[in-house]
């Protein structure tokens, strides 16, 4: 009776021991979800490579929308809230900086530019 009993104890140990191993391995993210997130990494830099490539542009391609345009202060801001705003070149007149923002608009970005000049 005794042989059964410690057959039984030392398999109802293992079955403790199993279900505490797969508990921490839960618990700490492992095995196989950890390795299914690290397969669903974000496009990288040859995806936006490949996806520019499709695109047909004889002038300058905006590198966040992938959109055709004759020059780099065209470009249109890559979320429909944003607000484009131009910030002139003193050198060149034909040129300047785009920054697209959110909330106050234009006004905080002359703000700031007039702050710097």
């Amino acid at each position: 009776m005794s042989k059964y009993l410690a057959i039984f104890a030392i398999l109802l140990f293992c079955q403790l021991a199993a279900a505490q191993f797969g508990f921490f391995e839960q618990m700490f993210q492992g095995g196989q979800q950890q390795q299914q997130q690290q397969r669903q990494r974000p496009p990288g830099a040859d995806h936006w490579r490949a996806q520019a490539d499709a695109v047909p542009c004889s002038a300058y391609l905006c590198p966040d929308t992938l959109v055709c345009v004759d020059s780099p202060s065209q470009c249109p801001c890559p979320n429909v809230e944003d607000i484009k705003c131009l910030i002139p070149d003193f050198q060149d007149k034909l040129a300047g900086t785009v920054i697209c923002v959110r909330g106050g608009g234009c006004e905080d970005v002359d703000y700031h530019m007039n702050s710097w000049s």
